[in-house]
């Protein structure tokens, strides 16, 4: 099982017992206006039940639970590519309010990006962030990801069409 323990968080498999804190962080709509449509808004007790049954299920342990005091106030995962793309990656994460500005997400990027490579041998990993996220893309930039483009009108979310930002960390021979 993996666990990463971190100076500020630690970064672990999700568990049943995570419901409450879970449904306290994620149904935040500041949140949700950073992610796909996937993470739901509100995010009912329903939808908290059905993500922890899916991710304690996942036979790859690719999406974690950012603890901080014992509680879980994140989430943050790997989206493992096959076929041609077996070799990347793409990195989501979120949490929080309460927690925002803290650095804990830009230590838990930078471990699981650590983590990914040396586990799934990846030379990749990649995130698409919403243009206007710019905590995001401040993560990312802090960890050695590279703005590799910027998507013209790429996501439309709650009716508004947004840029999304390709960020990249590539393993340099």
């Amino acid at each position: 099982m993996t666990v990463l323990l971190l100076p500020s968080c630690t970064v672990r498999p999700w568990r049943a017992s995570d419901l409450g804190s879970l449904l306290l962080h994620a149904d935040n709509p500041r949140i949700a206006a950073n992610l796909r449509d996937v993470f739901p808004s509100p995010y009912t007790r329903a939808d908290g039940e059905a993500w922890l049954v899916m991710a304690t299920a996942d036979p790859d342990r690719t999406g974690f639970a950012i603890e901080v005091d014992r509680a879980a106030v994140g989430g943050i995962g790997l989206r493992l590519g096959d076929d041609v793309h077996r070799r990347t990656a793409e990195i989501g994460y979120w949490i929080g309010e309460a927690y925002w500005g803290r650095g804990i997400m830009t230590e838990a990027v930078g471990a699981l990006t650590r983590w990914g490579i040396e586990q799934f041998d990846l030379v990749r990993v990649d995130a698409h962030v919403f243009a206007p996220n710019a905590g995001s893309a401040r993560v990312l930039e802090q960890n050695g990801y590279v703005l590799e483009g910027r998507l013209r009108k790429r996501v439309e979310k709650r009716g508004e069409i947004l840029d999304a930002l390709v960020y990249a960390f590539v393993v340099e021979d």
